[in-house]
Order: C-alpha cells, then structure tokens, then sequence
C-alpha cells in the first residue's frame, strides 16, 4: 500500500521548502519530493514581512546572522532619454524602519531550511522527481522517478514555471518571453554601498547593485542576451561594462564570481488552486527580477496556504478541495495587483513610446516629492499594501 500523506509538495526550491516545512510545522503529515540539486548561488533581496514570516514559522532566527540589511533603495534614471525621471532615494528611517529588509544568500537560506526541517516528525523528504499523479476519488496517488509511489490529500506545486502540479491539475497560464536576459554575480566594489540598494534605469532594463556585506555587492544586470553574454566572455569588455553601467560612483568592480546569464518571462496563472492542487512560487508567478517582488510573493503564497490550512477540517470529506478553493481566492488579488504592477513597471522602462516613459518619468517624481504616495509605494513593496 502506498504511503500516505496530508500533503504533497513538489519541487526542491526554497519556495518549496518553506511551504513544505511550514505545513509540516502545522501538524500536517508532508512528503516533500524534490531531487538535489546544484547550489543555488543567487541572493534574494526579502522585505519585512517575509523575513517576520520566515522567523515567525522557524525556518531562520536571527536574520542578523544569515543576512546584510538593507536600509536604503535609490533610483537612477540612466536612460538619457528627453524625458528622464529625478534620481529618488527611500530611506528606512523616514519609515520609522531600521531596515526595509534584508539581502540573502540562496545558498545560506537553503541550509537553514534544510536544518529547521530535519527534525520534524511530520516531514518526509524524498530526493527524486514526481512521474506521474492521478487524483482518484478524494487522493492524488503519486508514482515517483525512484520507482517508489505515495498518496496525499492536497497537491502543492513548487516545481517552477514548467510546473507538472500546474498541468496535471488544468490550471491555465499565459507566458510572455522578453527579448532581455539577466546577468548575476558578486562584485568587489572600490568604494562600498553600505546598506543602500542602487538601481540604475537603463533602456534594456536596470543595473541593480545590492549590499552583500563589506564592500561586496549582488549584480542583477538586466539587457539583451548579445550584450550580455558578449560582456561574460570577456574579463575586459566585462569590466568596462560594469565601469559604464555603475557610472564609475563605486570605483572600480571587480567579479567575485562567475557571471550567469539567463532568459526573462513572465507567467500568470488564471487561478492559484484547483482540484486539491495549490501552486505556489514560480509555479504561480514569475516575472522579470525588478522591484524585489519574486521570492517575496512566494512566501506570500506560503503565507496564505498556511492561512487556507489552518482553516481546514481534515475529518471532513473533501477538504483537500475546499483547501485549494479557498487558497485560490485568498491569493487572486495580491498575485494580479503585483504581477500587473511588475510587468508594467518594467515595460515602461522598455517602452520606447512617449506616453509611456512620461508617465514613468511622473509617477517617480511623484514618489520624490508626495509623503503619502512614497508611503504607499513603500507598503506595496514590501507586500503590505
């Protein structure tokens, strides 16, 4: 007979971890099915209230320990375009806030996850990918790549944006493939940026330095894959690249690591939970990395899944299903509001068409000069709004 669970959830990333850990700490039976993988030497830039639900559940403590602050977010328009946005800066303290987050290695989250987990009774974690699942009466029943099989109630999707969950469930997607790329790495930088994020706006996309402690900085350098996998191939044309888009302010930048590059789209489900299946992360939503919003929608996600749990009667018939209807409504709102402020947020900044990058250029001077406004702007992004 196969072994049965509460929960299933599918796909390794720290999305997936999360919610996996989180439902498991919940008293949730869990199977978390996800093969290893390669480290994830990214960094992600979380905001207050993930990092207070991160701490909240157990994944992390201190988040002093494991991360570099981040007390302050400028913005440079380097477009040189005849409608130009004011350079905008945002400071914690104006908030009454010692830090409107905090810049996190992928790699340090992932093994303080994998530590809070360990222990938990209620959490079975199987290194291997999920063939194939057929929701029978009121139970998916999986079929593991191992060759092993197990059953669960809900069906949670962390497995990215070619999601399997997504499929099996017919939840429908629309995806969109920018012409852009994005380049990330470690920089040395000659003169540090403290705890200030420093996002340069550039015709292509943004040039964004992040503190990653010292005089270390995160690159997510958005442009078209030719320029960018012309500037990795070449240590010289690199550091020429990173002198120009940086505007010399840090003196000069040195790569700590190997540059990657990879591809941009952006995925919007019509639905968020179908069937006894629930998507969260990159299963749900993804778009180009502008605004810190990725990884902080995802625990959102987790947020609300650990809300639709809480609400759920596991002696009643079904409520799996309901579960996944009632995390559905409870994420429809925060996923459109976000994901239409991020696509246009970004496609304004692509935008050749006057109207397009006046309206940009109107809504920054906006947030410089009215009070309410940057209040606004700062709750949305940190996901209070």
């Amino acid at each position: 007979m196969d072994s049965q669970y509460d929960i299933a959830v599918i796909g390794g990333g720290l999305v997936g971890k999360a919610a996996a850990f989180a439902a498991a700490q919940a008293g949730f039976s869990v199977v978390h099915i996800a093969p290893a993988a390669p480290p994830d030497r990214r960094t992600s830039a979380l905001m207050g209230p993930s990092v207070d639900l991160m701490q909240k559940v157990g994944l992390i403590r201190d988040p002093a320990a494991l991360g570099v602050p981040l007390s302050q977010i400028r913005i440079i328009d380097a477009t040189g375009r005849l409608l130009r946005a004011p350079e905008t800066l945002f400071d914690a303290a104006e908030f009454d806030l010692e830090a409107f987050g905090w810049n996190f290695a992928n790699i340090r989250l992932g093994e303080a996850f994998d530590s809070a987990g360990a222990d938990l009774a209620t959490l079975d974690i199987r290194q291997t990918s999920l063939a194939e699942a057929q929701r029978v009466g009121e139970t998916w029943h999986l079929t593991l790549e191992d060759g092993t099989a197990c059953a669960a109630k809900l069906l949670v999707g962390a497995d990215g944006k070619g999601s399997k969950v997504r499929k099996l469930a017919g939840i429908g997607v629309r995806q969109h493939d920018f012409k852009q790329a994005a380049l990330v790495c470690d920089l040395e930088l000659e003169r540090p940026i403290g705890a200030c994020s420093v996002e340069f706006h550039y015709p292509n996309g943004p040039f964004t330095l992040v503190p990653a402690g010292g005089a270390r900085a995160n690159l997510v350098w958005i442009d078209t894959p030719e320029t960018l996998n012309a500037a990795r191939a070449n240590p010289d044309a690199l550091a020429t690249a990173l002198a120009q888009k940086s505007q010399r302010l840090f003196g000069k930048l040195v790569p700590l690591t190997g540059a990657h590059v990879f591809p941009l789209s952006s995925i919007f489900v019509n639905r968020a939970g179908k069937d006894a299946a629930v998507l969260v992360g990159e299963a749900a939503h993804a778009f180009p990395p502008i605004g810190a919003q990725g990884f902080n929608l995802g625990l959102r996600d987790v947020a609300d899944l650990l809300r639709a749990l809480d609400l759920a009667n596991r002696s009643a018939y079904g409520w799996a299903g309901a579960t996944a209807d009632k995390y559905a409504h409870m994420r429809a709102a925060d996923l459109m509001r976000t994901g239409t402020f991020v696509d246009t947020l970004f496609r304004s900044l692509l935008s050749d068409h006057l109207p397009a990058q006046a309206l940009r250029t109107v809504g920054l001077w906006t947030l410089k000069t009215v009070p309410p406004l940057r209040r606004f702007a700062i709750g949305f992004g940190m996901g209070r709004s």
